[in-house]
């Protein structure tokens, strides 16, 4: 296949594991009859982020683009696109292509198809290289891969929905968390303050589970209506056997057994905060309650367009400190340290 036609665009890339982000110019693919062409306006700053650009996962291929929470204008489309207009105002969240024909892909759970195309660190199938992520003035995406976003919401706080937000939303739903359950959430991050959010609003009674007192009051903010300290072990055992779901939105190293004692009967435990390393996992706790432990993967296509809708019709966004792209590698540090209420947003107007 020729290779396209291409254009360059600004972005900030590094070279290699060690290397800060910094500005460079990059190619993207002048859109087929089937792209949208995007101008970026805020892209969200993910932990996933920071992995890929430093080589943690053991995948990067450098130069790299980090970016996957991307909110932009479209500015031009293909001859072939219906859904979208130049002027709309759209998002791209972790994905931008799959293979379409896979009975995961025909479900509308195109993040477990084998052949997805994440939007940075997949093979890019029109320039056969690796595809470059968000932190960039522009972007080209297949229209079925593009997101609307309702008018009502503040867009840069929209930016970190297309990762948080569907990455929570997902097993929420999936589960049915509803009125008369009792919901735990396990730290108040990036991913955890959106779980509160999204649990209070599905009416679930809403606890939140975090190792730092300091944070309780900011819980009940978001809709927390229990804060429990994790390393206090009489609030813990005060909690013991009432929950119908927990979400673990921690990546760090912890004790997950802890929490699987809080469950009821046939309660779960969804994990989706990514640990390093495997976390031991006792098998009574599971067995003599009949507990389920399992994990979600972001979500799909049509169920992130859901999500967008649902937080267009009650107002739910992310809570963000705005930063300029140069702010980008201190950022990361901050990150490190938790050191931000809740995500950082690029506003990518500061690129020029």
């Amino acid at each position: 296949m020729a290779k396209p036609v291409c254009y360059s665009t600004k972005a900030f890339s590094t070279a290699s594991a060690a290397t800060p982000l910094n500005a460079a110019t990059i190619e993207r693919r002048q859109p087929t009859a089937s792209d949208v062409k995007i101008q970026i306006l805020y892209c969200g700053v993910c932990h996933s982020d920071l992995h890929f650009a430093r080589n943690e996962w053991g995948f990067t291929q450098y130069p790299a683009v980090p970016g996957h929470e991307i909110v932009g204008r479209v500015t031009a489309v293909g001859s072939g696109v219906t859904k979208f207009k130049v002027g709309d105002t759209v998002g791209v969240g972790c994905l931008v292509d799959s293979c379409r024909t896979c009975p995961d892909c025909r479900s509308g759970l195109e993040q477990f198809c084998t052949d997805m195309v994440m939007t940075y660190g997949s093979m890019d199938k029109h320039l056969n290289a690796p595809t470059l992520g968000g932190y960039a003035q522009s972007i080209v995406v297949t229209e079925d891969f593009v997101l609307r976003i309702p008018a009502n919401l503040d867009l840069a706080a929209v930016a970190p929905l297309l990762c948080a937000g569907i990455t929570t939303y997902s097993p929420l739903r999936r589960w049915k968390v509803g009125p008369g359950q009792k919901v735990g959430i396990v730290g108040l991050g990036g991913l955890g303050h959106m779980a509160v959010k999204f649990a209070r609003a599905f009416g679930a009674h809403v606890v939140l589970f975090t190792t730092s007192p300091g944070k309780a009051a900011d819980a009940k903010r978001l809709g927390a209506q229990e804060v429990v300290v994790s390393t206090d072990e009489a609030q813990m055992a005060a909690q013991a056997n009432s929950f119908d779901f927990i979400l673990d939105a921690v990546s760090a190293t912890h004790d997950i057994n802890a929490y699987f004692n809080l469950l009821k009967r046939d309660g779960n435990l969804v994990l989706v905060g990514a640990p390093e390393k495997p976390l031991p996992v006792a098998a009574f706790p599971l067995i003599f309650r009949r507990r389920s432990f399992s994990g979600s993967l972001i979500g799909g296509l049509p169920e992130t367009q859901e999500m967008l809708d649902f937080c267009g019709a009650h107002n739910i966004t992310s809570d963000i400190e705005m930063i300029r792209m140069d702010q980008i590698n201190a950022a990361y540090e901050r990150m490190l340290k938790s050191d931000v209420k809740y995500r950082f947003v690029i506003d990518m107007a500061t690129l020029a």
